[in-house]
């Protein structure tokens, strides 16, 4: 037994001695005596529930977090002495950082006071999403486009088509090549004047009359814009009256927190000259910014004979603020921001034959040398924000948008609609030959002045109501909205003869003999949504109601006075639009999505009795990867029309009458994919290389067999084809950057389009081409120190592609052609 004795003897004293080693050798530092606790509470001193509080050993650069508990207190144990860090992040709160230094055996106790952060509140009651970083919590597919990424796209006609490329599921039909009255669809609504989607600045309705008249015949200028969300799947509901694709919001340029003078002068090709400024400052109650975009071209199309195929834009932006102090007991602000637009434009509907456009894309018939487009838009809007309590905000717009419009273009040649010509120009070779310059009777051009106004107006609220219960964050919007809006139209045509290649005026059309009607809509709207955060889950349900009272007055077309109308038809929708959103974190990194949500459009004034509001169930299923420097979002989605709705407008090929057509049952499925990434860290380059791609699957079927006087609809059989609806769409951008310069390239890529309804291979006189389009843009830093001041140069169509995009309104219509524009862009300020 001795020698196991010894042994162990032996293990036990080198055991011993070697502790004493340590123990010896141990510095002070390890002495985990200390301690650092605290507690939070708001401006009021009320305290603060799960605030994560999180703690920076600045010595090992260890991290560690914990929640305040119910009583807003915090702690962390068992620490060293070492120089520490610590920071809170609360939802609705600013962010703050302390510097400890924590001596031996020392016990820091703190008190630390949040203040709210009343701008992201904002964000988030007005925004579609509010910033970036909020984009992963969203269950639902959102896309957030910031300003560092908007600016490589604002180097040239800041068109919003080519921003809204790298957004799945975002279908575009281009008209103008310049992006001036934009045609934009989500998931398969239909493009026509986007008037299928939700369109919003600032969180306010932006289109001319959303209920009565939602065609986009004013747009927003993109220039001008700081960021661009996109919001589709169930979570959209609070954005109504359109729920069935998406939500599509631009956000304007927010009052500087310093002093700034900042803009960009651009020059191109086509006498093209753009001029973007902006200044601004804040001070401890008040705040302004000042803003102006204007841009001119003698546009890219040729006009036989001569003269100017471009436009002109005018565009001026005001902005004050007064607010209180952040550390006020009851924070309020309130902010007017006013707008005027006017916008003169020598844009026509006529397109071309593909005889004459494989001989020269760009031509310009004779027949539209009278063609132009004016318009004026003013926007009013004044916004109060309060926070009564900490977790209680109320925010409040008050809004008016004025638009006033006159399109004075050809509607038809010897009383054969150009739409028809240009459907069928073997049949109307004759009517074809004038609108090429053939001299005429008298008055066989037919030039319509589609004059119209609109006013839209109204007051939105939403209250927000932040709930902790243990591990339960419930975040509650409550949102009303009051809405009235008009469509006044007021038209007239002029009889033209054509003379030796000149359009000479043979008869002038009294007023009000083409269109003499009013359109009104009010609307009451109310939705109620929660956002439920519990461990790895967030729910989001909620429901939108929607009460629309539409009424159509017709006067008589030998009535200019309005003395006594005609006809008076009156109609309404009362509707409930429930909707359901889940995220799932697996990892920190990687989350799931899904969702369903009823989806609405409502019809316009003037709806038969059989006309029905267009209605679906939409379905949606993804996943997130966040894991830098990698990005990834891919969703799944089915949206189940129970009714299409289909709207009569000379944009589409119509008469313009503006009639709302039943389309039926209606399927489409689809694929969304997009991603990011900085392939210099991954490749271990010196360079920065950012990399991103979108990529679109849609497929969008006709359930149910009928006729239509709708033109891109006919005859419809079961199975056939939505129109204008790319199955695939693809862009891909790369970036190679430095410090003071930065170059980017970029793909885009659609597949051909049905331009009527059908299945099968598509008929050559009802397609648009297949395109694939390279892009290129440059930037120079002339300072290195900060960026400040650079030069840029852009490239849209590097190659020089001629395709065709669109075949509507009236024949083939071109996209830009290769378009080059450079210029200096500055900031200058505190």
């Amino acid at each position: 037994m001795r020698p196991v004795v010894s042994r162990w003897c032996l293990i036990i004293f080198i055991f011993l001695a070697l502790s004493a080693v340590v123990l010896a050798a141990k510095p002070s530092s390890w002495d985990d005596s200390g301690s650092i606790s605290g507690r939070i509470v708001d401006s009021r001193g009320g305290v603060i529930q799960q605030v994560t509080v999180t703690l920076r050993d600045q010595e090992t650069g260890i991290e560690e977090s914990v929640n305040t508990d119910s009583l807003g207190t915090f702690q962390f144990e068992a620490l060293h002495p070492a120089l520490y860090y610590l920071s809170t992040e609360k939802e609705n709160f600013q962010s703050t950082v302390r510097e400890i230094f924590l001596s031996p055996d020392e016990n820091h106790e703190m008190d630390l006071t949040l203040q709210i952060d009343s701008q992201l509140i904002i964000h988030e009651r007005v925004m579609v999403i509010g910033d970036a970083s909020q984009v992963g919590e969203i269950p639902g597919s959102a896309h957030y486009i910031a300003q560092e990424t908007l600016e490589k796209h604002k180097l040239a006609f800041d068109d919003i088509h080519q921003i809204l490329r790298q957004v799945p599921g975002v279908n575009i039909q281009e008209e103008d090549g310049y992006g001036l009255r934009p045609n934009i669809g989500m998931r398969g609504t239909g493009t026509e004047r986007s008037s299928k989607i939700t369109l919003m600045e600032d969180g306010v309705l932006i289109a001319p009359a959303p209920y009565a008249a939602p065609a986009a015949y004013y747009f927003p200028i993109t220039g001008r814009m700081e960021a661009i969300e996109v919001r589709k799947g169930s979570s959209q509901i609070k954005y109504g009256p359109r729920t069935n694709g998406g939500a599509l919001n631009l956000i304007s340029t927010s009052i500087p927190q310093d002093f700034n003078i900042s803009g960009n002068l651009a020059l191109g090709i086509d006498n093209t000259r753009k001029l973007h400024l902006n200044l601004g400052d804040s001070y401890k109650h008040f705040a302004w910014m000042a803003e102006t975009y204007q841009i001119v071209t003698d546009g890219f199309k040729q006009l036989d004979g001569g003269g100017n195929t471009g436009f002109n834009v005018d565009d001026y932006l005001a902005k004050f603020r007064f607010q209180s102090e952040g550390s006020a007991a009851i924070y309020q602000e309130l902010e007017i921001k006013l707008g005027k637009t006017q916008q003169l434009t020598y844009e026509t509907y006529l397109g071309l034959t593909d005889v004459d456009f494989a001989e020269n894309p760009f031509r310009r018939y004779r027949g539209s040398q009278q063609d132009v487009f004016r318009s004026d838009h003013e926007q009013y809007q004044a916004r109060y924000f309060i926070v009564p309590t900490r977790n209680v905000d109320v925010t409040t717009v008050i809004y008016r948008n004025n638009f006033q419009r006159n399109w004075y273009k050809l509607q038809s040649v010897s009383g054969t609609s150009i739409s028809k010509i240009f459907n069928n120009p073997e049949s109307y070779s004759a009517q074809l030959a004038i609108v090429q310059g053939a001299d005429s009777d008298p008055d066989a051009l037919a030039v319509r002045a589609n004059n119209r106004e609109y006013y839209s107006q109204g007051i939105q609220t939403v209250l927000g109501l932040e709930l902790d219960r243990g591990e339960t964050q419930n975040s509650f919007e409550l949102g009303f909205r009051y809405h009235k809006d008009q469509e006044d139209r007021f038209q007239h045509e002029d009889g033209f003869q054509m003379v030796n290649g000149s359009m000479v005026l043979t008869s002038q059309g009294t007023l009000a003999s083409q269109a003499n009607r009013i359109g009104d809509a009010t609307a009451w709207a109310l939705f109620i949504q929660d956002k439920i955060e519990r461990g790895r889950w967030t729910l989001s349900p909620g429901f939108r109601y929607e009460n629309i009272d539409l009424l159509r007055t017709d006067f008589s077309k030998s009535d200019p006075e309005r003395l006594t109308p005609t006809r008076s038809r009156k109609s309404g929708v009362e509707i409930f639009i429930p909707g359901l959103g889940a995220n799932f974190e697996v990892t920190p990194t990687f989350g799931l999505f899904g969702g369903l949500h009823k989806g609405f459009a409502p019809p316009g004034p003037g709806s038969n009795k059989d006309t029905e509001a267009e209605k679906s169930l939409n379905y949606e299923f993804g996943f997130r990867l966040e894991s830098q420097p990698v990005s990834l979002q891919v969703t799944g989605f089915f949206n189940d029309y129970a009714n299409l709705l289909g709207a009569d407008s000379l944009a589409a090929g119509g008469t313009g009458e503006g009639d709302l057509f039943n389309g039926g049952q209606v399927q489409v499925v689809g694929l969304e994919a997009s991603g990011s990434s900085h392939l210099g860290e991954r490749l271990g380059s010196s360079f920065r290389i950012p990399a991103r791609f979108a990529y679109t699957f849609t497929d969008g079927k006709f359930k149910n067999s009928f006729e239509s006087q709708f033109e891109p609809w006919g005859t419809v059989v079961a199975g056939d084809e939505l129109p204008y609806l790319p199955r695939h769409q693809f862009n891909v951008s790369l970036g190679l950057e430095k410090t003071r310069w930065r170059l980017s390239g970029e793909a885009n890529y659609v597949s051909r389009m049905r331009t009527k309804a059908g299945q099968g291979p598509i008929p050559g006189l009802e397609a648009t081409d297949a395109y694939l389009v390279f892009n290129l843009s440059g930037e120079y830093d002339l300072r290195a120190e900060e960026k400040g001041t650079s030069l840029f140069l852009s490239v849209r169509n590097l190659t020089d592609q001629a395709y065709i995009v669109a075949r509507r309104p009236a024949g083939a219509r071109p996209g830009l052609p290769r378009t080059v524009m450079g210029g200096i862009r500055f900031r200058l300020g505190r």
